[in-house]
């Protein structure tokens, strides 16, 4: 893609706004929503010419973004004393450039300039991470997490700040009742794609009763109510992204399988993409839609490594027009790892020599997302 003065990729999608508020009181009955605004969003490179006869347009989706302070100081290095995330995330440039829609889950808020700088439990990362996650050309992200609100009302409000100046879509968060109340659809070559966020929850930080707007919580009624509401601001096909399951368990919760049933069982949403968990979850296939329960880890370097807690997933979903419906044609998975280093450096395993380290990675995740029925004719691995 041709890039602008400033440097920066130019963006393949339009962001028209951010997604319906939701609680879960929420009415199951939409509600017609204010004219979606436009806003430029995205700086992902490269886009198959097969997308541009707008007949079929791939999604790639990834697991949660956790800065953690190890992770900072890799950057502080790879800088040269000036904070650059991008050679940590280089590994998948070329998987998630490649998309014509990919989606980050950022799960933790963004600090001032000059920080503090935190980690677990109550996170706060360094801005430059949005620019990091530009530069490797995501072009939308999630911020509905159980540390959405670790920093308060002010740290969802510089979230929101630093993802808008790296032209990065976004859902799931908001910085006003009005924000909050515009469906995200986004134009991904000419086809208009909505996109809703919602978490499980807060980690037991209350919101704020004066507002209640700054983050979606999760409901099977408030999901769909969003996405019918992105469906009426003209959306051809709804993406959910959900934070939800129990961390470090690769089975998902029998609420997460009730959930994805009822949501998916709904015209309105047409494909599910899961994080929490920080390690791989199933993919499953219910009727015609796919849900991607967890996508583990995609960037984090935890205190204590679990080796699980370091594989991830990229999903892939290349959507397909069948007279005017859309439905996904081809499903696949790209294993990942984080390699603790030094340097530490996220990994696509499908691009990388063969270690005894690469191949268990790749084995057990191959293992737990085809644990549900996915097997190798509906859900495929490129290199496999």
């Amino acid at each position: 893609m041709p890039r602008t003065s400033r440097g920066i990729q130019t963006p393949r999608i339009a962001a028209a706004a951010l997604c319906v508020a939701a609680f879960a009181a929420c009415s199951p009955e939409p509600t017609p929503p204010p004219a979606p605004s436009s806003a430029p969003s995205g700086s992902g490179s490269g886009t198959p010419s097969s997308s541009r006869s707008g007949s079929s347009f791939t999604v790639a989706a990834t697991g949660d973004v956790l800065i953690h302070p190890e992770l900072t100081t890799q950057a502080t290095e790879d800088g040269k004393g000036r904070r650059d995330y991008g050679p940590l995330l280089a590994g998948v440039k070329r998987a998630i450039s490649g998309a014509d829609l990919a989606i980050c889950h950022l799960e933790v808020p963004i600090a001032p300039a000059a920080g503090p700088f935190k980690g677990y439990p109550n996170f706060s990362a360094p801005p430059e991470v949005t620019k990091g996650l530009a530069d490797t050309g995501y072009d939308a992200c999630s911020t509905a997490s159980n540390h959405t609100i670790d920093q308060g009302a002010a740290g969802v409000t510089r979230t929101l700040d630093a993802l808008d100046a790296a032209g990065i879509a976004h859902t799931g968060s908001a910085r006003s009742a009005a924000e909050a109340a515009k469906p995200r659809v986004l134009d991904v070559n000419g086809v208009k794609v909505g996109h809703v966020s919602f978490t499980f929850g807060f980690n037991g930080i209350p919101v704020p009763a004066d507002k209640p707007w700054l983050s979606n919580k999760l409901d099977a009624n408030a999901v769909l109510t969003a996405a019918r509401a992105a469906k009426a601001a003209g959306a051809e096909v709804v993406l959910a992204s959900l934070h939800w399951g129990t961390e470090f368990k690769h089975e998902p919760t029998s609420e997460q399988k009730q959930l994805a049933r009822k949501i998916l069982g709904d015209p309105a949403v047409d494909l599910i993409i899961g994080h929490h968990a920080h390690v791989v979850q199933p993919f499953e296939k219910i009727g015609d839609k796919w849900v991607a329960y967890g996508l583990g880890n995609h960037i984090a370097k935890h205190a204590e490594p679990r080796g699980v807690s370091e594989e991830g997933a990229i999903a892939r979903f290349t959507f397909v027009r069948e007279g005017t419906k859309w439905k996904v044609g081809t499903a696949e998975f790209l294993p990942t790892l984080v390699e603790l280093g030094p340097p530490i450096r996220l990994l696509d395993l499908t691009t990388t020599p063969a270690s005894p380290r690469n191949k268990e990675a790749v084995s057990r995740t191959e293992r737990v997302v085809r644990s549900l029925g996915a097997n190798e004719e509906i859900l495929t691995r490129p290199g496999s």
